[in-house]
């Protein structure tokens, strides 16, 4: 059988986690990187760059009036 590989918030976790992050900063954490990867139709991180990145802080900033230090 072979073992399929960690899926990407699974790997998040793994690395918060060996950080010793604290619970809450990993949900935290884990719920922004999904909300971006949503954004981008499920895309997956790797295939996408600094324009996807700005793409979503500038509709954060804008559509939801996420604060500045929140996008930090």
């Amino acid at each position: 059988m072979v073992e399929q590989p960690k899926k990407i918030l699974d790997q998040l976790r793994d690395v918060l986690r060996l950080k010793h992050y604290s619970y809450r900063t990993e949900q935290s954490y884990v719920d922004w990187v999904y909300r971006f990867i949503v954004f981008h139709n499920k895309r997956h991180p790797k295939d996408m760059g600094a324009s996807e990145i700005e793409a979503f802080l500038t509709f954060l900033a804008v559509q939801r009036k996420v604060a500045a230090p929140t996008q930090n």
